[in-house]
C-alpha cells in the first residue's frame, strides 16, 4: 500500500515524518526492519512517517542511533512536541525556553516545569485535554531547560492549597511532593510555600509568571482556562515584580517550605497499611 505523501513544510510533525521516511529508505530498511531496530512495531513507524502519531524523545534518540543520523531526530522532536502545546500557549513556551530567570506564583497546581509525569497527566486529564499522551510529552519536554548547561534561575511560590489538592491520588501526590523536595539545595530551582494562614496577599486574582532575559524586556504572563496573556509592558512588569516581592516576603523560607512539604506528604499522603499489613496507595 502506498503511503500518503507529506508536505514537509506543513508542520514540524509532517517534516519529521518526511525526514524519517527519507532516512529509512536511504538505509534500505522496511518499516518492520526499522521497527525491530528501535524496539517498536513497523506499524508505529508507518504512523509516524505519515504524521498520524507523534514521536517521543526516547524513540527519536533510538532512531538516531539506528539510522546514524547524527542527532537529527533528537533535534526535530523538540519542535514537534512544542507544536503539540495549545496554540495560545506556544509563544510563552518559546520565551520560557530563552529566559534567564523565571519567577512564578501558582495558586492551583505545581508549576509545569516541576511536575512529575504522573502528576502532569492527572492535571491535564482533569482539564479534559485531548491527545493526552502528546500533551504530557510536550509538558515534560519543556522541563529540559532545567538540565541544559546554563539553566534559568527558577523561583516558585506555591500556595499551600496546591499541596493538599490530590491530583492523581495519594501515590501520585506522594511522588510529586518528593520531587519538590528533591530541589532542596539546588542553586537553580527554589521553592517556597505561601501558607494557608496568610490572609490578604497581592495575588488574589490568581497565578502569574515574570521572566527576565539577557536581551529582551521582562515578560509577564497569566492565563485563564483557554487563553494566556503575555506582555512586555514595563509598568505591568514593575507591578508584577512588586507583587512577587510581597508574596516571597509572606511565604515561608525555603527551608521551612521544605519542612511543610515533607509534613504534608507524610500526614496526608503516607502509605496506608492494607488488611495484611502491606502498604497500599
Amino acid at each position: 500500500m502506498r503511503s500518503r505523501e507529506l508536505d514537509p513544510s506543513a508542520s514540524p510533525l509532517d517534516y519529521y515524518g518526511y525526514e524519517l521516511r527519507r532516512a529509512r529508505e536511504a538505509a534500505g530498511l522496511t518499516l518492520a526492519q526499522l521497527g525491530s531496530a528501535v524496539f517498536c512495531t513497523g506499524s508505529l513507524i508507518g504512523q509516524i512517517e505519515t504524521a498520524a502519531r507523534v514521536p517521543q524523545r526516547d524513540f527519536s534518540e533510538r532512531l538516531d542511533a539506528a539510522l546514524g543520523t547524527d542527532g537529527l531526530f533528537s533535534r526535530l522532536v523538540g519542535l514537534v512536541l512544542r507544536n503539540q502545546l495549545p496554540s495560545w500557549f506556544q509563544p510563552f513556551a518559546e520565551l520560557e525556553a530563552k529566559a534567564t530567570s523565571i519567577s512564578t506564583y501558582q495558586a492551583q497546581v505545581v508549576y509545569g516545569l516541576l511536575q512529575t509525569p504522573r502528576y502532569a497527566r492527572a492535571v491535564l486529564d482533569a482539564g479534559l485535554t485531548e491527545r493526552l499522551d502528546e500533551q504530557v510529552a510536550a509538558r515534560l519536554e519543556r522541563q529540559r531547560i532545567l538540565t541544559r548547561e546554563q539553566p534559568p534561575l527558577v523561583w516558585v511560590v506555591l500556595d499551600e492549597v496546591v499541596l493538599h489538592r490530590p491530583f492523581g491520588g495519594r501515590e501520585v501526590m506522594r511522588e510529586q511532593l518528593m520531587h519538590l523536595l528533591s530541589f532542596q539545595g539546588s542553586r537553580e530551582v527554589r521553592v517556597q510555600v505561601l501558607p494557608l494562614g496568610v490572609g490578604q496577599h497581592p495575588a488574589t486574582a490568581g497565578g502569574f509568571t515574570v521572566m527576565r532575559f539577557d536581551d529582551h524586556a521582562d515578560i509577564t504572563y497569566s492565563e485563564n482556562y483557554d487563553s494566556g496573556f503575555m506582555t512586555a509592558n514595563s509598568s505591568i512588569a514593575k507591578d508584577c515584580w512588586h507583587r512577587y516581592d510581597h508574596l516571597q516576603a509572606a511565604a515561608l523560607s525555603i527551608e521551612d517550605s521544605a519542612e511543610l512539604i515533607a509534613r504534608v506528604r507524610e500526614e496526608r499522603y503516607a502509605e496506608k497499611p492494607g488488611p495484611a499489613g502491606s502498604p497500599v496507595a
